[in-house]
């Protein structure tokens, strides 16, 4: 059984608070307070200075021990003496957002990352939460980098520039359809002592996205496009919440409130990955990456990294294509304020830790707020 952490004086643990009345449900009434913060500084401020840790919970040390090291050589210790450290990215003049932002999320990451418990080492996770991390962490030798893939944050572009990295592909601008498996090297497929070999002396990051614009983003694809998912998920999801439904809906008209059911009624370690808490999918904890990229200015993020990895000057992120419309702020806030507020109560504590570790705010759904 999982474990959750004490909190201080003898409180009850906050994860366990959270499943029993989710972000203040008892308090649900036109005149009360606001439900969900709206503020991500406040927010943070009170995971990290308070200790407690949202919704982590302790699993089972894995029986698997840790390997000894591969020896390092000394040209990948030069190497990694000379890459640029994430405190030296250079800003634009007066991106006083993108300081705070990332100046939150390192502050964040150390303090509940540097707590009694929580993982140092891939091998301190449980063998699933282990699996789930290593197939999800791209390898390339070539450049000593690794990528931890995201669903539905440009995760398909960075896999075209592992290829075009390791020659597999011309151009970034190629036109086929990605295979999201073939030509690619995954943490999963290395022998643990090549898996810590690299663990400490690559560089590694991640991208990560407002994780209710995510969602969005998923559902949209997944449930208005993509066939196999509405046979797979949405069929199960309209027979499972949608009254007089019938044995065999066709699965492609799930409601968002629907989806969100969904969610709410799901394990987050065994969600499919394109709805998977980043927290689950790239273990931060276990993992001490060197950035952690934004989706909201990705093309400056992404040039960058390529720039710290040393990749070819010909090698560029490729640019968003000019049919695609990702999900607006504006259309995340008519969904959100579309579904039953006690609805997101309870699936905001799913995606608690990816809002506070990578800083983003809490939605605001007051009245107020969804009635301007």
């Amino acid at each position: 059984p999982l474990t959750p952490l004490a909190a201080p004086n003898g409180a009850e643990p906050l994860g366990r608070a959270l499943r029993r009345a989710p972000l203040g449900r008892a308090r649900a009434g036109l005149g009360g307070p606001p439900l969900l913060l709206p503020s991500m500084l406040m927010f943070a401020v009170i995971v990290a200075s308070s200790g407690l840790l949202l919704m982590i919970e302790r699993g089972i040390l894995a029986e698997m021990k840790p390997l000894p090291l591969h020896p390092p050589s000394h040209e990948g210790a030069a190497w990694r003496r000379a890459l640029p450290r994430p405190g030296g990215l250079s800003l634009e003049t007066g991106d006083s957002d993108l300081q705070v932002r990332q100046d939150v999320r390192n502050r964040t990451l150390r303090a509940v990352c540097g707590q009694p418990g929580m993982p140092r080492d891939p091998w301190d996770l449980p063998v699933g939460q282990r699996r789930t991390l290593l197939r999800h962490i791209l390898v390339s030798d070539r450049y000593r980098f690794l990528y931890c893939y995201v669903p539905k944050v440009a995760c398909s572009n960075w896999k075209r520039v592992l290829k075009v990295l390791s020659g597999v592909l011309d151009s970034v601008d190629v036109r086929l359809k990605m295979d999201h498996r073939n030509d690619l090297v995954f943490l999963a497929d290395l022998r643990p002592e090549e898996i810590r070999y690299r663990l400490q002396h690559y560089f590694k990051f991640l991208f990560v996205r407002d994780p209710l614009e995510r969602l969005l983003s998923a559902y949209r694809n997944k449930f208005g496009e993509i066939r196999e998912y509405q046979q797979r998920y949405g069929a199960e999801i309209v027979r499972r919440y949608r009254a007089g439904a019938g044995p065999s809906p066709a699965g492609d008209d799930v409601t968002f409130p629907e989806f969100l059911r969904y969610l709410v009624d799901e394990d987050p370690e065994r969600m499919n990955e394109h709805w998977m808490p980043v927290y689950h999918l790239c273990q931060p904890c276990a993992v001490q990456y060197d950035f952690v990229g934004s989706y909201e200015r990705l093309e400056a993020d992404a040039n960058q990294v390529l720039e710290w990895v040393r990749a070819p000057p010909h090698v560029r992120f490729p640019a968003r294509q000019a049919w695609y419309r990702p999900a607006s702020p504006e259309s995340l806030h008519y969904h959100l304020c579309s579904a039953p507020r006690a609805l997101l109560q309870d699936v905001l504590p799913k995606y608690i830790l990816d809002f506070s570790l990578f800083a983003y705010p809490l939605p605001n759904v007051t009245r107020e707020a969804c009635h301007q």
